[in-house]
């Protein structure tokens, strides 16, 4: 059943205030209904294009007229506004709340509404979403390239308007998505600000002799490098938010970089992923999104690229020589592979061309991975061109709707197709 469409007088003003609304309308794909961002010209809409953009106002008369099933809102990497979506936590009969979900809306205490469905909430606070994961379960968090049907279904007792929650929001993703190996960066998430300092020595690695255009070069031509180099373009495809791609390439240049702080900053400003949301300052410590971004990137990463012509220590306490399968050949291991050095069974003779036996496991891991990354690209690429398809086919049928009309019931579409 599709809920009222909202009106003015039940939304906050600070998102009425906002030109990145849309329509929506339900379609089922591969057997599960979907809702799809419709643009109020007729076509599909797009999170990552403000030209399928329009108001509040234009987005509801739209629906009105029965050309989408309701209204989204779009969150952008321009706006100060985070979704929470809270899914399959309530009975849509009795109202009943499941206890998690009710413990975040109410630590939130922002504007919430009931979802299209009746068996969910949604939740928009101000703030920025921390770097790292965004999904799990029944909760999901967005702040860039992504929308949220919108219902007006105002939850008693929550505020009306859209609160500044980043506290909340800090404690909520380090209980939800932090993993064992952001443990270690979650101390500097906590800092005291008189041991804050500067992105360039709040974490650090070994290092290593590689420059900028070096390092890059040889990131791009990694069993990986594919995926590398699309997110070094700001290619975001395949991730759920923008913070989680910024997360991806900065795991891989701390690999690449030797954990050198000041060189993954730089580089990211390079990036086509830079955004001006880098240098924003939003946790209570006084740390930037950018800063402790990168500090998480290289807590999780256990092996760093250690260059031939350079000798040192692991970050795992291994000297580099004990590295020369993944050195000295100009290759390197997955900047996404955990186990350090220390932790991988002893060398055996193996008659892999004189290469060790995990050297030979640690190439095949990241081809795999490459291969499994090349496969989702094929699939969004697949998706993109299905959605087109049905977009022309609307319109073919639009026009002949258009000319049986015209020409009393007869038409050129309709002769050719019968």
């Amino acid at each position: 059943m599709t809920p009222p469409l909202p009106t003015r007088d039940q939304l906050p003003d600070s998102l009425l205030e906002q030109a990145t609304w849309v329509g929506w309308r339900r379609q089922t794909r591969s057997g599960d209904e979907t809702k799809v961002p419709r643009d109020v010209t007729g076509g599909y809409a797009s999170a990552t294009d403000p030209a399928t953009w329009t108001t509040f106002d234009e987005a509801r008369a739209y629906a009105a007229d029965g050309s989408a099933d309701g209204v989204g809102y779009v969150f952008t990497d321009d706006d100060p506004y985070v979704g929470i979506d809270l899914d399959k936590c309530r009975d849509p009969e009795t109202g009943v709340t499941d206890e998690w979900a009710q413990e975040l809306i109410d630590r939130l205490d922002s504007y919430t509404e009931v979802s299209p469905s009746g068996t969910g909430y949604h939740v928009i606070i101000r703030g920025v979403l921390p770097p790292g994961g965004n999904r799990t379960g029944d909760l999901e968090l967005y702040d860039d390239a992504r929308f949220f049907t919108v219902t007006g279904d105002h939850v008693d007792g929550t505020p009306t308007t859209v609160g500044d929650r980043q506290d909340a929001l800090d404690v909520i993703h380090d209980a939800y998505f932090e993993t064992t190996d952001d443990a270690a960066g979650a101390a500097t998430a906590t800092r005291s600000p008189s041991a804050q300092t500067d992105a360039s020595a709040s974490a650090s690695g070994p290092g290593n002799d590689l420059g900028d255009d070096t390092l890059i070069e040889r990131a791009s031509n990694a069993a990986n490098g594919a995926k590398f180099s699309r997110l070094w373009r700001g290619d975001t495809t395949g991730y759920d938010s923008h913070s989680e791609a910024d997360m991806a390439l900065c795991s891989m240049l701390a690999f690449w970089t030797g954990g050198d702080a000041q060189q993954i900053d730089r580089l990211v400003r390079d990036s086509g992923l830079y955004r001006p949301k880098w240098d924003a300052v939003h946790f209570s410590d006084g740390s930037t999104y950018g800063e402790t971004t990168i500090d998480r990137a290289i807590a999780g990463t256990t092996e760093y690229y250690q260059s031939s012509r350079r000798s040192g220590v692991s970050q795992s306490g291994t000297h580099a020589a004990d590295n020369r399968s993944a050195t000295d050949a100009g290759t390197a291991s997955s900047p996404d592979r955990r186990a350090s050095s220390a932790e991988r069974p002893p060398s055996v003779p193996s008659p892999l061309g004189g290469r060790e036996v995990s050297g030979r496991m640690q190439e095949l891991t990241t081809h795999l991975e490459a291969a499994l990354e090349e496969n989702e690209q094929l699939q969004a690429e697949l998706e993109a061109e299905r959605a087109a398809r049905e977009a022309a086919e609307a319109r073919v049928r639009e026009l002949e709707a258009a000319a049986d009309e015209e020409r009393g019931g007869w038409s050129l579409f309709g002769w050719l197709r019968s």
